[in-house]
């Protein structure tokens, strides 16, 4: 199969939409509204700390991430667009990929449970909402 039959079925500016609701999703989901001080607990930083770094590689950095496995999302969709089938595949991508993934990374690194649920969480939605977005599009 060839690398362009591969995204023959990517619909890039719904992955583009997609990227675009993970990051509002991101915004409320790390706030002082919802996660943000069990994710700075969980995490061991400051608010000080939180706030160091230069934001323009932080979030351009994580835009890029996004997209690009909003682009694979539906990759793995492929043809079968619908919204039921969409979700289907981001709550497994959500549970079953990433969350297993940083469960076996965060019980080596000796992380806490509290930061896993935060952060596998945020993932768990945000893939289920990009499938959603993706799949009915």
């Amino acid at each position: 199969m060839s690398f362009s039959a591969i995204f023959s079925d990517v619909n890039f500016l719904a992955v583009l939409v997609a990227t675009v609701l993970a990051f509002v999703i991101g915004g409320l989901w790390y706030s002082p509204v919802l996660f943000y001080k069990a994710w700075l607990d969980g995490a061991g930083l400051t608010e000080e700390q939180a706030q160091q770094g230069h934001p323009g590689k932080i979030y351009g950095g994580a835009f890029a991430m996004t997209f690009v496995a909003a682009t694979l999302l539906a990759v793995v969709i492929g043809d079968h667009k619908s919204l039921i089938y969409g979700i289907h595949w981001g709550l497994i991508v959500g549970i079953g990929w990433v969350s297993t993934s940083f469960a076996t990374n965060y019980l080596f690194e000796r992380r806490s449970f509290k930061l896993w649920l935060v952060n596998a969480g945020y993932n768990v939605v945000l893939f289920t909402v990009m499938g959603a977005v993706i799949g009915m599009w």
